[in-house]
């Protein structure tokens, strides 16, 4: 399964990055494809091409913001939790994507 998405906390820095992390690492070990673009205190880091969002099966948005141009995921299953349920519960969340993908 490809995978894309973005993760932005309130603050900025840690949650983002740590989302980010999680999120690759689950994805990677259930032998998906995973590209997540990070919307920070440094700005859009990582940004997704697209081309990654027209291939992807699906899309996660681990966001605890209103991020920049979520109008680009139109049409794709769009999935959306905070950053906080990405950090504690990955491998859950890897296993939601999966579901809706194969309905």
């Amino acid at each position: 399964m490809k995978i894309v998405g973005v993760t932005a906390c309130t603050i900025g820095i840690a949650h983002t990055y740590l989302a980010q992390q999680k999120l690759q690492d689950a994805a990677e070990a259930a032998g998906d494809q995973i590209k997540i673009e990070t919307q920070g205190t440094i700005g859009i880091e990582n940004a997704l091409t697209d081309e990654d969002i027209a291939g992807a099966d699906v899309v996660i948005l681990a966001v605890d913001i209103k991020i920049a141009d979520e109008d680009r995921f139109k049409g794709k299953k769009v999935v959306r939790v905070s950053t906080d349920t990405a950090i504690k519960s990955p491998n859950k969340l890897i296993e939601k994507l999966h579901e809706i993908v194969s309905k």
